[in-house]
């Protein structure tokens, strides 16, 4: 598979001078990994918004590095954004091993509809919208899907279990733990709970004749 590559340049600007670096459009990145030291390097902001733009989560990317013959293969672990106004302030690349497995996180994406939200108007629930994985970089996929159409009453759920991955991906997380549910309806809910004293009520009135 071709894999996206980014050009970089070392950097020798460092601490807050890398403000200035900003206002010229050049986005201030650093390179590090398992047992690498961390390099400093800078990238053209456009250069690298329209890479964020095309690129899928735990993607590898081949990062050209001026001076140096051969491509790092990386993934961007962390990206620093102005809290005001979304403009990226910094750039981790982590470079990563292709012969070696490593821990990422999935994102899960629900799709169908779950027939308990349509039918009995439901609430539909996420306790998980990511999953831990381990495998090489290049077999972690971008996300995962899972079918919520088999969520049809308030007491079907979907696991972590329920969700499908190759051989090659090792999943973390419980396999027990819940990914998708549907609760009853609001008003249901709230009529249960004001119900709920006045049968206690009841059994302890029954209980003291």
């Amino acid at each position: 598979m071709n894999r996206i590559e980014l050009s970089v340049t070392p950097r020798t600007v460092l601490g807050k001078k890398v403000r200035a670096m900003r206002r010229q459009g050049i986005t201030p990145a650093n390179v590090f990994g398992h047992r690498l030291e961390s390099q400093a390097v800078q990238i053209e902001t456009p250069t690298l918004m329209q890479t964020l733009r095309s690129l899928e989560r735990n993607a590898v990317l081949s990062l050209k590095v001026q001076g140096e013959k051969v491509a790092r293969p990386v993934i961007i672990r962390d990206i620093k954004r102005e809290p005001t106004t979304d403009r990226i302030q910094h750039v981790d690349f982590f470079q990563v091993s292709l012969v070696e497995k490593m821990r990422a996180d999935v994102p899960i994406l629900l799709t169908g509809k779950a027939p308990a939200v349509f039918d009995l108007s439901g609430i539909l629930l996420q306790p998980l919208d990511a999953i831990s994985v381990e495998a090489l970089p290049t077999d972690i996929p971008p996300h995962i899907e899972i079918d919520i159409s088999t969520l049809v009453d308030f007491d079907t759920s979907l696991h972590v279990r329920d969700l499908v991955f190759g051989d090659n991906i090792h999943v973390l997380t419980d396999p027990d733990s819940v990914v998708a549910s549907v609760s009853p309806p609001r008003v249901i809910a709230e009529a249960a709970a004001v119900e709920a004293p006045e049968g206690e009520e009841v059994a302890g009135e029954a209980a003291a004749e």
